[in-house]
């Protein structure tokens, strides 16, 4: 049944011209060099450790993977983070 809401809401995002991620509630996520993250859109922390952070949203578990990591601003849907990045895992939804 949500598979059919979902071709339904990007159809209609894609006839409006709306933004995808807003309108499917993806995760939106911007890569600054290896040094900032900022994650729209997701769901919440799931793992905060010093080489790791796992966050989840609706497309599954996104887990990021560095050192040094700090968190920048937490907010609503909003998540932006500090530190060295060294990956970006998808884990999907299983």
């Amino acid at each position: 049944m949500d598979n059919k809401i979902d071709i339904i809401k990007e159809g209609l995002s894609e006839k409006l011209e709306l933004p995808r991620e807003i309108i499917l509630d993806l995760p939106m996520i911007t890569i600054t060099g290896n040094r900032d993250i900022n994650i729209e859109n997701h769901k919440g922390i799931i793992i905060f450790d010093e080489d790791k952070v796992k966050i989840n949203s609706k497309i599954g578990a996104i887990t990021i993977y560095g050192s040094d990591f700090e968190v920048l601003f937490l907010g609503g849907k909003t998540f932006s983070l500090k530190g060295t990045f060294k990956s970006v895992v998808y884990e999907g939804n299983e």
